[in-house]
């Protein structure tokens, strides 16, 4: 089973383990989006994600390097 938009933690995870080099607290939403849809476990639809899911994403992103 793939990873889906809801999977906040998770991916929050794994753009830490892929990206460790970059401080998440200035990720363009922009590019945000598109790493997360080219994560190899991700299967959800690129349309189901809003502003909302990504503020959270890199929120957790940031509590996961800091």
């Amino acid at each position: 089973m793939g990873l889906k938009w809801v999977d906040i933690q998770e991916i929050a995870l794994q753009l830490s383990d892929r990206y460790p080099e970059l401080d998440p607290r200035y990720v363009k939403f922009t590019d945000l989006y598109q790493w997360i849809l080219a994560l190899e476990e991700f299967e959800d639809e690129p349309q189901h994600c809003g502003e909302k899911i990504l503020e959270a994403i890199q929120q957790a992103w940031i509590e996961e390097n800091f």
